[in-house]
This record gives C-alpha cells, structure tokens and sequence, in this order.
C-alpha cells in the first residue's frame, strides 16, 4: 500500500527573476553614460560659449556693434548652458529613478531567495514525511506477508506444515524436507504425523521447548 507525496508548488525561478534585474540594470547604466555623453558635450559647447565671449571681448575694442553681437551670441550660450543644466538635472533624476528601481529589484530578489528557501524547507519537510509514510508502508506490506503466511500455514496439512518449516529451516527442497521428516520419525520412534504437529506446534511458539524447532539431521539412512 503506497502514499500519494505532495509537495509544495515551486515558486518562480529565481533565474529568471534576476535576468530581468540584471537587465534593469544594464539599461540604467546605459542611461546613466547617456547621461554623462550629454554632459561632456555641454561643458564643450560652454567651453565654446567661453572662448567666444573671449573672442568678443577681444573684438570689443574695434566696433561696438561687434561687441553687440558678441553679447548676443554669448546670451545665446547662456541659453544653451541653461538648457544644458536642466538635461543634466534630468538624468540625474533619472539615475535617481534607476537606482530606486534596482533597489526595488534587490528587494524582490531578496523576497524571492527567502521563499525559495522556505519551499526548499517544504520540499525538505515533505520528503520525510514520504520517507515514514513508505516505512509505514513497508511495515504494512511485512506484517501482511507474515499475516499471509500464518493463514496458509494454518490452511495447509500439518505434514506439509512441517515440510514448509523444514524448507524454511534447512534450505531444501519439498522431497529433501519429507526425507528428512521420515528419517527423524524413524530415529525418534514417533509417527511422522505427531512429529510434524510437534513440529508445527513449537515453531509457532504453542507447543512446549524452544520455539525454533531443530530436527536432527543425518546423511545416512538410520
């Protein structure tokens, strides 16, 4: 008789869990170069606001029209540094955003690792309860076979009773075992019949002496 084992429905692979952090990642990482690419370009094109209003100052002393437009180009730089500012400002916050959400990603990865763990721990738990559930089974199936053998022995003929038990003991044959009977009557002066249900009777613990009943053995006819 067998028991059904059940066990606990794994959760999702934690694999998978962090093949999906690991690429939240990378594209943050991604952005956060984005990010860096944008601002060195910025520091170039104030770099080159700077060397124009270099230039301006430098045209300044020959035309005030050119000092004019000089200041002009350098508003318009200004405008673009600003601008500039806000895209770095941006980023940041994006980076901002990016590291949240790998920190959420780390929590999940955390919360997943403990419930992989505890449907480890089912599993464990599960599989001994199969272990006791099968020795519960292998216990069932020995006292049944025991019950088995008890019933036949109890249904068969008290010769081919002691037959059996002689088999059991020596390790022949049928036609070996009712030799040795035949020869054991014929030492003891008993009947075969009265020697097999003395035999029966002390191998199932009902009759007197030791259960384990040894009838004495010879190569030789008496």
């Amino acid at each position: 008789m067998g028991s059904d084992r059940k066990r606990a429905a794994p959760q999702a692979s934690p694999d998978r869990r962090q093949a999906r952090a690991d690429e939240r990642d990378r594209k943050a990482h991604l952005r956060a170069l984005a990010a860096d690419e944008r601002e060195r370009k910025a520091d170039l094109r104030a770099g080159a606001a700077d060397d124009r209003e270099r230039k301006a100052d430098l045209r300044a002393g020959a035309a005030d029209e050119r000092d004019r437009k000089a200041d002009l180009r350098a508003g318009a730089a200004d405008e673009r540094d600003r601008k500039a500012d806000l895209r770095a400002d941006a980023a940041d916050e994006r980076d901002r955003k990016a590291d949240l959400r790998a920190d959420a990603a780390d929590e999940r990865d955390r919360k997943a690792d403990i419930r992989a763990l505890a449907a480890d721990e089912r599993d464990r738990k599960a599989d001994i309860r199969a272990l006791a559930a099968d020795e519960r089974d292998r216990e069932l199936l020995s006292d049944s076979a025991t019950a088995r053998l008890q019933a036949r022995l109890e249904t068969m003929p008290v010769i081919e009773q002691a037959k059996g038990i002689v088999m059991g003991q020596e390790g022949c044959g049928p036609e070996e075992a009712f030799d040795l009977l035949r020869r054991a009557s014929q030492r003891s002066n008993v009947p075969i019949r009265e020697l097999a249900v003395l035999i029966v009777a002390r191998s199932t613990g009902n009759g007197a002496g030791p259960t384990a009943v040894t009838i004495p053995l010879t190569t030789h006819d008496p």
